[in-house]
C-alpha cells in the first residue's frame, strides 16, 4: 500500500517550508512526497520552479528517504523532469479534461502513472489499462463532501480504480476506501490547517492526522488482504 502526502502549493512559494513538508511527511509515515510542476509557474508565482529547485527537492527527499512525484501539468513540466529520471508520475483530473495528450505523452514515458478522473465522465476510463497505469478514483472539489461520494466504489481493484485521491475533510473517506481495497491513498499535507494563502491548508491532513491515516491504513489493509 502506497500513501502519498500531496504538498501540491501548500509551500505557498517558501523552500524552508517545502523542505520541512519533505520532512514531515516522511516523518508521518508517507511513501511519497507529491509536488505539482507546470500549475501557477510562473515568475513571481506561487509554484515557480526550475531544474535548481526540482534538484533540491530531490536531494531532500533522497536524505529523508522518501519517494518524489510530481503532477505533471504542462508540456514544458514534462520536458523539465525528465532529466530527473523519477520513479513514477502523476497526471491530475484537469490534465485528463484540458490536455489529454499531454497526458498520453506522459503514459508513453512508460514509468507507471497515477491517474486521477475527478474531471473524466465517461463510464469508461480514458486509456486502455496497463501494469504502468493506475486509476485513482477522485472528486474535484475542494473540499469535497459526503453528498458527493454517490458513486464511491464499492470494490477498489475489481474496478477501474486502484487508489482514491482525497479532497475531503479528515481521513474517513481514505480509511473508507482502504476497507473496500485501495491500494493507493493520495491526501493533502500541510503544517497549519488555518493558512489562507491557498485553500488546499484547509482540506488537508496534518502530520498526526496522515499519521493517524497511515498507521490505522496500514493495519485495515492487512485485514482486507486476510478477507478480515
Amino acid at each position: 500500500m502506497l500513501f502519498i502526502a500531496e504538498i501540491g502549493l501548500n509551500h505557498n512559494g517558501s523552500e524552508g517550508l517545502m523542505y520541512e513538508l519533505i520532512k514531515q511527511a516522511r516523518q508521518a509515515g508517507a511513501d511519497i512526497a507529491k509536488f505539482q510542476l507546470g500549475w501557477r509557474c510562473q515568475t513571481g508565482e506561487i509554484n515557480c520552479m526550475d531544474a535548481g529547485l526540482i534538484g533540491k527537492l530531490k536531494r531532500w527527499c533522497d536524505y529523508f528517504e522518501i519517494e518524489l512525484m510530481f503532477s505533471i501539468i504542462s508540456e514544458e513540466a514534462l520536458s523539465m523532469i525528465k532529466p530527473f529520471n523519477l520513479k513514477r508520475y502523476k497526471i491530475a483530473s484537469r490534465t485528463i479534461q484540458d490536455n489529454i495528450d499531454l497526458a498520453r505523452r506522459i503514459i508513453d514515458e512508460g514509468k507507471e502513472t497515477f491517474v486521477s478522473l475527478g474531471m473524466w465522465n465517461s463510464v469508461s476510463p480514458p486509456f486502455l489499462k496497463t501494469d504502468t497505469i493506475k486509476y485513482l478514483y477522485c472528486k474535484a472539489k475542494y473540499p469535497s463532501e459526503p453528498i458527493d461520494f454517490y458513486d464511491f466504489p464499492k470494490e477498489f481493484g475489481k474496478t477501474a480504480y486502484e487508489g482514491f485521491s482525497d479532497h475531503s475533510i479528515g481521513i474517513e473517506m481514505a480509511l473508507l476506501a482502504v476497507a473496500r481495497g485501495a491500494k493507493i491513498i493520495e491526501k493533502h499535507f500541510t503544517l497549519d490547517k488555518s493558512d489562507t494563502v491557498i485553500r488546499d491548508h484547509a482540506l488537508s491532513a496534518t502530520p498526526e492526522e496522515f499519521r493517524l491515516l497511515v498507521n490505522l491504513g496500514r493495519d485495515l489493509g492487512k485485514k482486507v488482504a486476510m478477507g478480515i
